[in-house]
């Protein structure tokens, strides 16, 4: 273990002159374990090292990057791959070549795409984890946006029915108030919505709602909430946790023309509501169960819109359901999947429940 230097953190980008810009965030272990000074006196340095080198490939570069590094560098424990927008509007496949060959990197890394320069992030210093590859690793395994492993983003790329997406990464400056009194900036990483690529190139990006709305339509709403307006009263606002969520994805091929029928269905717990209703009267849970619909619809064509028009990629995988579905047609349209996918007719129907109300059928504060 003293031989060795463990990578927790990878990022690439593209030089001007189109070279690859390879930087490696290295635990330090000895500050890993070690704790703040006690009563606050003296300085614990940094626990991670970064550091970058260019090269022709990847590979070349990290032997650069080699020559700067006093240990054996080991790829065992990298958790995260963040790939620059100009490396990843140039094309991925030739930055996730490597750590697919190789037989050290996991499969099960996260792969994600940030605005500007991939290497600022993995210099950023978060405030509750020791380095920002561990932030990122947390926040990835929380599902609270689109998270990818490296296995999973390599079988999109190779995939004939649908486009790879991954992460969209960003960063937000803070300034926290530690014990001692002093302000400390830091800079935190944060899941910002969804890299969109058409064949291995970048082509656009999804905002939070885009991507909740992608998530609808690819089926992997695992848990969230979803807040809408209370029935009558849009300037008040009411949320419900997903506590089950299913889609399916009908596939069509009539007259030489491709449609989708999209069924949506979910059921929420409420946890909170800003308005007084009184949710023991059937007609009020079915107003806010229209209006769950409603948002739910909005969100998945909002998705669907920016998919067909601006991006003409199938990033919801649809090709694959339809191959499943039409293995005849498929051969004749696998070659020209995003076109076709451009021009199909897709309805999306939502069904939606209120299962629970929690403890209370009305606010507690309610005077009658």
């Amino acid at each position: 273990m003293n031989e060795l230097a463990l990578a927790l953190g990878a990022a690439v980008d593209r030089t001007p002159d189109g070279k690859f810009l390879l930087t490696l965030q290295f635990a330090k272990p000895g500050e890993f374990a070690a704790g703040a000074p006690e009563g606050g006196k003296g300085k614990v340095s940094a626990p991670v090292w970064v550091v970058s080198a260019t090269g022709k490939t990847i590979f070349e570069a990290e032997r650069n990057l080699a020559m700067q590094v006093s240990r054996h560098i080991y790829w065992g424990h990298l958790i995260v791959l963040i790939i620059g927008e100009k490396a990843a509007r140039h094309g991925v496949r030739e930055v996730v070549s490597l750590f697919l060959r190789s037989p050290q990197p996991r499969e099960t890394m996260w792969v994600m795409v940030t605005e500007g320069e991939a290497k600022n992030l993995l210099m950023s210093q978060p405030g509750l984890e020791k380095s920002s590859a561990q932030a990122i690793g947390f926040l990835a395994r929380s599902k609270a946006g689109y998270s990818v492993e490296l296995k999973d983003f390599a079988a999109m790329l190779a995939s004939k029915g649908g486009e790879p997406i991954a992460s969209r990464l960003g960063s937000l400056k803070m300034v926290t108030t530690p014990s001692l009194g002093q302000k400390t900036p830091v800079e935190e990483v944060r899941i910002t919505g969804v890299a969109a690529f058409k064949d291995d190139k970048l082509t656009g990006w999804l905002d939070p709602s885009e991507t909740r709305g992608l998530l609808w339509l690819k089926g992997e709403v695992g848990k969230g909430v979803v807040t809408v307006p209370c029935p009558g009263k849009p300037e008040k606002q009411l949320s419900l946790e997903i506590i089950r969520a299913t889609t399916k994805v009908i596939p069509e091929y009539r007259n030489n023309k491709v449609s989708f029928t999209v069924r949506l269905m979910l059921e929420g717990d409420l946890e909170e509501e800003q308005c007084d209703e009184n949710l023991t009267k059937p007609e009020t849970i079915k107003a806010i169960e229209k209006e769950l619909r409603k948002d739910v619809k909005q969100k998945a064509e909002l998705a669907l819109s920016k998919a067909q028009g601006e991006f003409k990629a199938d990033i919801f995988g649809f090709g694959e359901a339809f191959h499943r579905a039409h293995k005849r047609e498929w051969r004749m349209l696998r070659d020209n999947w995003n076109e076709e996918f451009a021009r199909a007719e897709v309805r999306i129907s939502v069904k939606a429940y209120l299962r629970r109300t929690g403890l209370l059928t009305k606010p507690a504060t309610l005077r009658e």
